[in-house]
């Protein structure tokens, strides 16, 4: 039987128990305990918290996100890190209002539908045995069936608790799509999962109006909170402006390009705006970072979720700072690979920026 030890989380003095072989970031989450992460695999630096007292395994975490001096230092990337005796941490708790924790679970779904919807993209929905509760712009760690994980973000909204839709894009050699999304994987076959992950939500709560922009399925994130708000209007009306911007390198990977077209002309509120960088494409050509520029040379009064690789993150972060639009009204989900990892990109972060 695995060890487990008891580790107290400052400044809540709250005690959980933590396996030996458990992150103790997955430890806090399936407690309720909200600490900062983004790509729950060592790259991005996001989860870095003290470890105060007692000895813990640092893991794989990458040398960019934690630097030799803040490891002699008692830092450790808790998403790696697993314990090694009772410890005690401090970490970054901070709960914004109007968002609803929900604890982390396991969940098991049968696969219903597994369509390709752009060149290298497939769409999979899976039916959960149980409900999952989750916020917009959460993401999932799906288990691979030789072991290990990956995070695919959920790009439908919380209403439908019993499905899910993914939106996952083919990686050369990678495990996840390559080995198994991409070759074996079909409908009708069994899935497990574990979630809600992620700080990147939706928050209903905000009166500004919206600025989405995401590159890629960086847009599954942002397709979710667009579903949101149709919900929301349904319930109780919606009157804010929201502005998608998609950005693909090509026409053919805008894809659901009719369904947010239709939602923009049937809808007051919404504006779609696809970017194509290579090609043209019947409408405007450019990269995400350089229309929103020429849109908005003032952003300011806006509240703005970024999602994409994370040059175009950067990139776009610059943009809307340019424009007067600053870091506590910006959240930003950067989609790290292998080759981020390996090269440490973007693994510095300034601790006013939501994620």
């Amino acid at each position: 039987m695995t060890e487990s030890y008891t580790v107290t989380v400052e400044p809540l003095g709250s005690e959980i128990s933590c396996r030996a072989d458990q992150t103790i970031l997955d430890a806090c989450l399936r407690e309720g305990i909200w600490l900062p992460h983004a790509c729950t695999h060592g790259t991005c630096g996001t989860c870095k918290a003290e470890i105060l007292d007692g000895e813990a395994d640092l893991g794989d975490a990458s040398p960019y996100a934690l630097l030799e001096s803040e490891r002699d230092e008692g830092a450790a990337l808790i998403c790696v890190a697993t314990p090694r005796s009772d410890l005690v941490i401090e970490g970054e708790v901070d709960v914004e209002d109007g968002i609803e924790i929900h604890p982390v679970r396991d969940f098991a779904g049968t696969l219903e539908v597994l369509d390709d919807i752009a060149p290298g993209v497939r769409r999979l929905v899976i039916a959960l045995d149980t409900p999952m509760a989750f916020n917009a712009g959460q993401y999932v760690q799906l288990t691979l069936p030789g072991g290990g994980t990956r995070p695919y973000s959920i790009a439908s909204p919380p209403s439908q608790a019993d499905r899910i839709e993914l939106q996952v894009k083919r990686t050369d050699g990678g495990a996840a799509t390559d080995g198994w999304i991409f070759a074996g994987l079909t409908v009708g076959d069994r899935i497990a999962l574990a979630g809600p992950y992620g700080r990147f939500c939706f928050n209903p709560a905000r009166e500004e109006p919206l600025l989405l922009l995401g590159t890629g399925t960086g847009l599954a994130p942002l397709a979710a909170i667009v579903r949101t708000i149709v919900d929301l209007e349904e319930e109780r009306g919606w009157e804010r402006p929201v502005v998608l911007y998609h950005g693909t390198s090509t026409a053919a990977g805008l894809y659901d390009r009719a369904w947010f077209e239709e939602l923009a002309a049937t809808r007051d509120w919404f504006d779609y705006r696809p970017a194509v960088s290579r090609e043209e494409c019947g409408g405007r050509r450019g990269r995400v970072p350089a229309l929103l520029a020429e849109d908005f040379p003032r952003a300011s009064g806006n509240v703005a979720y970024v999602c994409g690789s994370p040059a175009m993150v950067e990139d776009t972060m610059k943009a809307l700072m340019k424009a007067r639009l600053f870091p506590r009204y910006i959240y930003r989900e950067d989609f790290f690979d292998a080759a981020d990892r390996a090269s440490g990109a973007n693994v510095v972060r300034s601790p006013l920026i939501r994620r």
